[in-house]
């Protein structure tokens, strides 16, 4: 049972936020459950909301729930993973796996979800530690020359073992909660999020033969890049800032030690959610009228 619920949503503004709408889903929690805390940083108000700042705020709720996109889920994810929190996400952006909850369906599975009717599901993150630097997503790690439509070079070793050295735009290490983002946009294929794997795919290779390819996530990675089109690479993080890294730098790829905890409900279906938001069950034999 969760007892004091914390709410995070977009920063930006409420951009792409239906505040009147919002309103009417945080009137509907109030009525399970009195103790409902926002940090007081949050750019939306609502007198209903206990505000709090961010220490107390870690150290007090016992569930976030994310209004938003799955953007707005990683965010929070970063923000708060370290203090393992379970994160329940809501959707109020576009195609949403990560926030499954449609706004719909809130008033009906809110109560169930705070009487601990739910299921927690723990996803791993990926990380890329390079120059004394590290970088973590919970979708992929992107390692990318830099410059549009121009090809880098670099030697790929899976436990200390070459696997290839090729010339693409980049490569994509995917966690199989981003098998259903970036990577599956670069032909990758879809993972269920109960597997403890990565996909490793090029991002436009030179060699047609090139394909991605599906390992454990506790083998040893390592990406060294060996020359490219500008004087640096870059590294991006589930769509975060790029991070420039040197040629003839050897880049760690590991399991991250913390896990992001999501709150789904109950009847959850992972292979559902792919018929919906990807258009399995349109049937193209029939012609609009």
């Amino acid at each position: 049972m969760f007892k004091n619920i914390g709410i995070y949503i977009k920063e930006k503004s409420g951009e792409g936020i239906d505040s009147h709408g919002l309103d009417v889903l945080i009137n509907n929690l109030k009525k399970h459950t009195p103790k409902v805390f926002i940090e007081d940083t949050s750019k939306y108000k609502n007198n209903s909301l206990l505000t709090i700042k961010h220490s107390e705020f870690v150290s007090k709720v016992d569930l976030i729930i994310v209004f938003g996109g799955d953007g707005t889920l990683l965010r929070s994810a970063r923000k708060y993973l370290e203090h393992n929190i379970p994160i329940l996400g809501i959707n109020m952006g576009t195609v949403g796996f990560l926030t499954d909850v449609k706004t719909e369906d809130f008033e009906s599975i809110i109560k169930d979800v705070i009487d601990g009717n739910c299921k927690i599901e723990e996803r791993n993150l990926v990380s890329a530690s390079f120059n004394n630097t590290t970088a973590y997503g919970l979708n992929e790690i992107v390692i990318h020359s830099g410059a549009y439509t121009q090809l880098m070079r670099y030697r790929l070793s899976v436990n200390d073992k070459v696997v290839y050295e090729q010339r693409s735009d980049g490569l994509i290490i995917a966690t199989p909660t981003g098998s259903t983002a970036y990577a599956l946009s670069a032909g990758g294929p879809i993972i269920h999020p109960g597997l403890d794997v990565w996909t490793i795919l090029p991002m436009l290779p030179q060699s047609i033969s090139s394909r991605p390819f599906v390992i454990s996530s506790d083998e040893k990675v390592k990406v060294n890049l060996l020359r490219g089109p500008l004087d640096i690479a870059k590294i991006c993080a589930d769509g975060q800032e790029d991070i420039p890294v040197p040629y003839l730098e050897d880049i760690q790829i590991s399991k991250m030690e913390h896990k992001l905890r999501l709150v789904h409900p109950i009847n959850n279906d992972f292979f559902e959610a792919c018929r919906e938001k990807l258009g399995w069950s349109l049937d193209i034999s029939k012609k609009s009228s």
